[in-house]
């Protein structure tokens, strides 16, 4: 079975990190709490959830987890600011494994600076963000682009832990289409 580094720091949104940690638990597969220091207590937004960090991402070597999932809330934004933790989330996908970010989680993929010509969705307050690092941001359920898989908000994470378990077996779909409809960086064509 897969070994997953989910990542997290305080005030990570509390179903975004239990339904696929248990979905991906209930599964057969490892996973391992990776923050910024390992033995950490952090805390959910909403106050449901406390959890034990088990490594810090100084320790963690990219090359033992087959999979990175990334929950949001205010998590993200704590996590992009050390290099340690951006390394490990760009590793995962130029190795091609399972990179998932739920929420505002794409922030880390914007930080890892593997968000450009991507198709990507999230929480829609941080779509300006994806489209100034060169994605194509959609209003999907959850979008899988090659090893890229996002999603937008916790009424999404069923569709989220499935596309994760997906990849797991073995099935990572090609890229996205490069026409996006929802949203682009692109302007619209110029009338004379």
């Amino acid at each position: 079975m897969a070994r997953i580094a989910m990542l997290l720091d305080d005030m990570f949104e509390d179903s975004e990190f239990r339904v696929p940690y248990d979905r991906l638990r209930a599964a057969g597969h490892e996973v391992v709490v990776v923050g910024l220091e390992a033995g950490k207590q952090v805390a959910g937004k909403r106050g449901n959830e406390r959890v034990t960090t088990e490594v810090a991402a100084a320790d963690a070597s990219p090359g033992e987890f087959d999979a990175v999932v990334i929950p949001g809330g205010y998590s993200p934004d704590h996590l992009r600011t050390d290099v340690k933790m951006v390394g490990l989330t760009r590793d995962a996908f130029l190795r091609g494994k399972p990179l998932a970010a739920v929420c505002h989680g794409p922030w880390m993929l914007v930080e890892a600076d593997v968000a450009d010509g991507r198709t990507l969705t999230s929480w829609p307050s941080i779509k300006t963000d994806l489209i100034n690092a060169g994605a194509r941001w959609v209003d999907r359920e959850v979008v899988e682009d090659g090893n890229l898989i996002t999603s937008r908000k916790p009424d999404d994470l069923a569709a989220f832990s499935d596309a994760i378990l997906r990849q797991l077996e073995g099935r990572v779909p090609g890229r996205a289409s490069p026409r996006a409809p929802e949203g682009t960086a692109e302007q619209p064509p110029a009338t004379h």
